[in-house]
């Protein structure tokens, strides 16, 4: 989805002067200050910056976890006020029950809903199928590596079939490689399945490999530096990754994260 639609009044997901304020022993301390995005839907967006920088802060906004100090995040138009499950969120630890099975682990959440037994194996199935895990549904956490037990909870978050997915750093645990193939099986899955998708990473590679726009925040307070256009065609291969194109596109990022003004200090 371009730029262009989210002018076009198209935004899935829209920060209004979206601002956050935690108190210090000698003031406040503004992690967000003021920040206005509109995210299109079906939209793929990542957000990177130093650390400090609000990106998670931004993120448990949209998911309802945390409440802005000023200002409103709408999904659809509607304020967010609270989780819903319109919204999925998968964090970088991946909250797995030791106890029960991938398709366990996986149909969790449908069993607070009131589809019937069946219909919950169906979709626990469709969402391992989407993650490559098929062969490993009987499987339990113990037994699996660390990049299976984040596709675990990827599927998870797909089976409750959310509009939006929230994603906070997820392959940040993990080794390089692993890191680069789970980016390869979430734009595959994101490609069949057209979700919105804002992820926060610290790495500008994986940054620019997954999205269609790069947030750049600035720190302290925390607000939108600059936004990166990437004009790069889906699907993104091995060779993409290689070219000039992506090379170009990387540098600008990167000297947009690492080359900003100091922060202001603390209060």
């Amino acid at each position: 989805m371009t730029h262009e639609a989210v002018l076009n009044g198209a935004a899935k997901i829209s920060f209004r002067e979206a601002g956050k304020s935690f108190p210090l022993t000698s003031g406040e301390f503004s992690a967000l200050d003021r920040v206005s995005l509109d995210i299109a839907d079906r939209e793929f967006v990542t957000v990177v910056g130093p650390s400090g920088c609000g990106k998670s802060t931004l993120l448990n906004m949209a998911a309802g976890l945390t409440e802005p100090s000023v200002g409103q995040v709408l999904v659809d138009g509607t304020r967010v006020r609270g989780p819903g499950p319109e919204r999925g969120v998968i964090f970088q630890q991946y909250a797995l029950f030791p106890w029960l099975t991938v398709r366990g682990n996986v149909e969790f959440g449908l069993k607070l809903t009131s589809l019937s037994a069946a219909e919950r194996r169906r979709k626990a199935d469709h969402a391992i199928e989407l993650v490559g895990l098929t062969d490993f549904a009987d499987a339990l956490p113990k037994t699996l590596s660390g990049g299976m037990k984040q596709r675990c909870a990827i599927a998870r978050a797909y089976a409750v079939d959310p509009e939006v997915l929230l994603m906070d750093e997820p392959f940040g645990a993990l080794d390089a490689l692993t890191r680069v193939q789970l980016q390869d099986q979430l734009l595959r899955t994101w490609t069949r399945e057209r979700r919105t998708v804002l992820f926060v990473t610290h790495d500008v590679d994986e940054a620019v490999y997954l999205a269609g726009r790069v947030v750049v925040m600035a720190a302290r307070p925390g607000r939108i530096h600059r936004i990166v256009d990437v004009d790069l065609p889906y699907p993104r291969t091995e060779e993409l990754r290689l070219s000039p194109e992506f090379a170009r596109l990387r540098n600008e990022v990167w000297h947009a994260v690492y080359h900003q003004p100091p922060a202001e200090p603390v209060a």
